[in-house]
């Protein structure tokens, strides 16, 4: 490398000896100084002397020859150690710039580094103050989370729910202090515990089964469970749910319970009210009913005879009167059922067009009564079958039109009755409408109000008890239907009961054949035993027949084939639930049925709670219901048999009886099952035992044993009711009821005047069977 510095000659030269060698060089160099000092010594002489003489110029050359030598090793020498010079000038330069760069760029690392431990220092202490931070924020965390949790368990602790949590092994994991207090164990011995360790062995099993249906059903439930407390019962209404985590597995059970124990006695004594409730509205109607019927019947009586117009006219306003109390009676006990929610729709096969005829021959009666003119219109095919309940629906319309009646001083009141094919199917739609004096428009939204009473034209509140139309439209909510109202002040008002209609085919008679029934018949009043033994036997079963609870229970162990328990359920010695107790104890009798007979089949239910029995029959029997029952139960065939005829309305109307002393339906219902003959044979027993069954309350009456007293006025009852005396029954049930409470006076007042029912009532009867006899 030639350096800048040098100058052009010694330049050129370190160029040629870089480019030919130093050898080459050398002999141009000496060529060129040879030819130098030729031209140079030729000038001087020429110059100097005037002449080139060749001696002086070989002489010069000669000398040039000899000492250039010399001289181009002294120049090539220097030249070769000045290039040197300059070649380690020019490294260490080299290294020197390295060596700054290597220092500067270590100087930038070093600048860096410092600025990055400057950074992190920083940081550092940030972190520092952010740990610092966050730790004091823990702690004040720790210290709210401590004292929420002091908060939350002295809440869960204060509360009177109790409160306890279960893992997904059962096991408890904690619980509050009420929870401590009913379990009668504290924490310390719950916790770390399962179910099995805890519960008694009465209430585990349901404890594991609502566990289980949580587990599985990952949904809350809630029952009421009984739990002793210091020795007392308590009801505890639990709620139960499910602790799942994010995943939806399900990892433990929380449950929650309240002490319900004051609402369930509160429950509890409002059942006992509303039972009480009912006994008294059903025990005042039917002895309300006893002098009402009295009133009725001599009043129509009264009717029958020659009477002037002024004593026509009180006679009407006391027959209408009755039946207007006979309707506010059953409004009274409707209304209870409605308040129970016992309000019961029993349908059966009814022929519309009869039923129709049934209403049309009431409603003129009583429009009659007050010089108003009853028309009635049918439109649309009405001569069919379809199932529903009539007595509620003769109620209902009957309700009406009496309303109807009553608002309407003149003119007329119509029925328009007719069948209208809907979507959802056919439909009964009964317009009841008057030329009476109307509803005011402001008060047609309150009509069916409860107890509500629209006034009347002079602003007085009409008459009435104010629940008919409310019953009303329950009885006709009750059947799925629809009441409407529409009405102009002093032209009239229009009723629109709708009623859907499902089509049926018309009811047969049913007779058993193929199958011969043995029936045990437990009854402890022989008039009662005989009729239904005489219905058993006309269908071709065996009957035995127990008086008492002792020689039913003989009978079943005994009799090895019996098919069926006909059971009364108030016997002389053990009562019918004791009785049916007794037989389902024993495992051999699990496929006995039993039918449970008596007068209240609610009453019965209730006291046959638990025990197996497969119905019940109303007493005096109902021979369709008693037909119903033996199908079901033993699936046997039936037929069509041969029914005798009993009265149309129209006859009914015409009888010269006092029919309220009568049940008609029941009379009708044994005579067309069992036959005439037959019934007046069962009357005939009732003759022949009525004077013992007096006898026998008079005796009980003079060693004053009410029980007695009571027990053979309950046997009469029943024996009354099995022949249709209506009347006697319910004086018998008077005095039944009021045997251990009356007066001993009272007592025997109700003894005398039932030997007047007797006598009235049996002459009733067998002028009813004579008139029937002449009538089928």
């Amino acid at each position: 490398m030639i350096d800048s510095s040098l100058s052009p000659w010694a330049r050129i030269l370190s160029s040629f000896i870089s480019r030919f060698g130093e050898l080459k060089t050398a002999a141009a160099c000496y060529a060129l100084l040879l030819v130098i000092s030729l031209i140079l010594s030729c000038m001087f002489y020429y110059v100097a002397v005037g002449a080139v003489t060749l001696v002086d110029v070989l002489a010069v050359m000669f000398f040039t020859a000899v000492v250039s030598p010399l001289v181009i090793s002294i120049l090539l020498n220097s030249i070769r150690q000045l290039e040197a010079s300059y070649s380690y000038l020019d490294s260490a330069t080299k290294q020197e710039k390295l060596l700054n760069q290597t220092l500067k760029d270590n100087i930038s690392r070093l600048n860096v580094e410092i600025d990055e431990r400057k950074m992190a220092f920083h940081a550092k202490h940030r972190a520092i103050e952010e740990l610092r931070r966050e730790i004091a924020e823990r702690k004040k965390t720790q210290q709210e989370l401590a004292q929420q949790g002091m908060l939350l368990r002295s809440i869960v602790d204060s509360s009177p729910d109790l409160f306890y949590y279960r893992d997904n092994n059962g096991i408890f994991a904690g619980c509050n202090k009420m929870f401590e207090q009913v379990i009668g164990k504290n924490s310390n011995d719950l916790i770390g515990k399962s179910a099995e360790q805890i519960y008694s062995s009465d209430i585990l099993p349901e404890v594991l089964r609502t566990d289980k249906i949580v587990e599985k059903t990952h949904q809350a439930l809630t029952l009421d469970v009984e739990y002793p407390v210091d020795n007392e019962t308590h009801w505890f209404e639990m709620r139960k749910l499910p602790f799942i985590n994010e995943k939806g597995d399900y990892i433990g059970l929380l449950a929650f319970g309240r002490d319900i124990t004051s609402r369930k006695e509160a429950e509890q004594a409002l059942e006992t009210a509303y039972k009480d409730k009912g006994k008294f509205i059903a025990t005042l109607s039917h002895e309300l009913r006893t002098p009402l019927n009295g009133i009725v019947g001599l009043t129509r009586m009264l009717l029958d005879t020659e009477l002037d117009k002024q004593q026509r006219s009180w006679c009407n306003t006391v027959f209408s009167s009755a039946e207007t109390l006979g309707n506010i009676f059953n409004d009274i006990i409707d209304l209870d059922k409605i308040d129970r929610d016992q309000l019961d729709i029993v349908t059966d096969s009814v022929n519309v067009s009869d039923f129709i005829n049934d209403v049309v021959n009431f409603a003129g009666l009583i429009a009659e009564q007050k010089s108003l003119e009853f028309t009635i219109k049918r439109k649309g095919m009405l001569d069919i079958y379809a199932s529903l309940d009539p007595t509620r629906l003769r109620q209902v319309v009957w309700n009406l039109i009496n309303n109807a009646v009553k608002f309407t001083q003149q003119g007329q009141v119509e029925l328009v009755c007719s069948r209208e094919n809907r979507s959802d199917g056919p439909w009964l739609v009964m317009n009841i409408s008057d030329t009476g004096q109307g509803i005011p428009q402001d008060q047609l939204g309150r009509i069916f109000d409860m107890y509500y009473k629209a006034p009347d034209l002079n602003g007085t509140n009409a008459i009435g008890s104010g629940i008919g139309l409310a019953v009303t439209k329950a009885l006709v909510t009750a059947m799925k239907g629809q009441i409407q109202v529409s009405s102009t002040e002093g032209v009239g008002s229009s009723f629109v009961v709708e009623i859907p209609l499902k089509l049926c085919i018309a009811p047969t008679e049913q007779s058993y054949a193929g199958r011969s029934l043995n029936i045990l018949l437990v009854e402890d009043v022989p008039l009662n035993a005989e009729i239904a033994t005489n219905l058993l036997e006309q269908r071709g079963h065996e009957v035995i027949w127990a008086e008492t609870g002792e020689d039913a229970l003989s009978f079943v162990y005994t009799e090895d084939d019996l098919d069926l328990v006909l059971l009364d359920m108030q016997l002389p010695d053990i009562n019918g639930d004791e009785v049916a107790r007794q037989i389902r104890d024993d495992d051999h009798f699990d496929n006995l049925p039993i039918v449970a007979l008596t007068a209240n089949v609610r009453s019965a239910e209730q006291e046959l709670a638990g025990i197996s029995i497969q119905g019940a029959l109303a007493k005096p029997i109902n021979t369709t219901k008693l037909d119903k029952m033996l199908a079901e139960l033993f699936d046997i065939k039936q037929q069509p048999k041969h029914q005798f005829a009993v009265m149309t309305a129209v006859q009914k109307e015409q009888l010269t009886i006092d029919t309220s002393l009568l049940d008609i339906d029941t009379i009708e219902d044994f005579v067309s099952s069992m036959g005439l003959e037959i019934f007046r044979r069962s009357c005939e027993l009732f003759n022949k035992l009525n004077p013992q069954y007096q006898s026998e309350l008079a005796d009980a009456l003079t060693v004053n044993d009410r029980q007695e007293y009571q027990s053979v006025a309950h046997k009469l009852k029943g024996a009354a009711g099995s022949v249709g005396m209506n009347d006697v029954q319910l004086h018998a049930k008077k005095m039944e009821l009021g045997a251990l409470d009356e007066t001993e006076v009272e007592l025997q007042l109700w003894l005398d005047i039932l030997a007047d029912k007797i006598t009235k009532g049996h002459k009733a009867l067998q002028l009813f069977l004579d008139q029937l006899e002449d009538k089928i």
